[in-house]
């Protein structure tokens, strides 16, 4: 074992230089930063736990089976139907319906070609 050297280079098995994993070497490195600016918010450096969920501002691991209205460590407020994940968000109960907001838009266009109807109904009779 006195041939081997101090520092051997990374193997690559029989990955060859074309392939995939190794051309795209340097791309991505938005993703990169991002996770690697995640890894120093609260709780992460200690690996959370096996459950846990983010809080929505300063991005640190909250306990599953934590309870309080709050963060623990922002204090920003937690929505109990609300939790995020590592790469989704998770709402319990839907949202209330979009019913109003469609009335709201609907009925000026409704009423803008009655009018624009009974205009060109007046005009040609």
């Amino acid at each position: 074992m006195a041939d081997e050297p101090k520092n051997p280079p990374p193997s690559w098995g029989n990955i060859g230089e074309h392939h995939w994993s190794r051309t795209r070497k340097g791309a991505n490195r938005e993703a990169l930063d991002y996770y690697r600016e995640r890894s120093k918010a609260p709780g992460v450096e200690g690996g959370g736990t096996a459950r846990n969920f983010y809080c929505m501002q300063c991005d640190g691991v909250i306990p599953y089976e934590h309870e309080g209205p709050v963060c623990p460590h922002c204090g920003a407020a937690l929505e109990d139907r609300v939790k995020r994940y590592f790469n989704w968000v998770e709402i319990n109960e839907p949202a209330g319906s979009d019913a109003l907001a469609l009335v709201k838009l609907g009925l000026p266009i409704a009423l803008g070609l009655a009018a624009v109807a009974a205009l060109v109904w007046w005009w040609l009779a």
